[in-house]
């Protein structure tokens, strides 16, 4: 198998955020990733570092623009077409 587990770094921690990573897309201001199953993932950061052999994404959180703190940095569809 080819997937590898993504991880968010943030002040100086990392995090799993994702599971059996599949694709990772460039969206809108950050990432979009989806797993084997199909599960989406969306998330402002980009990638700080890759494993592939140790299959391992460590991605690293972008700074927000609007300054709302009730938006998340991370969000996730499951049920969206892959196309």
């Amino acid at each position: 198998m080819c997937e590898a587990n993504a991880y968010l770094q943030s002040n100086d921690q990392e995090v799993l955020l994702m599971e059996s990573v599949d694709i990772i897309e460039p969206y809108e201001e950050g990432l979009k990733l989806v797993d084997i199953f199909g599960r989406q993932k969306f998330v402002k950061a980009r990638i700080k570092d890759m494993t592939l052999l140790d299959h391992r994404i460590v991605l690293e959180e972008t700074a927000e623009d609007d300054g709302d703190p009730s938006v998340s940095k991370t969000s996730s569809m499951a049920n969206v077409e892959r196309g």
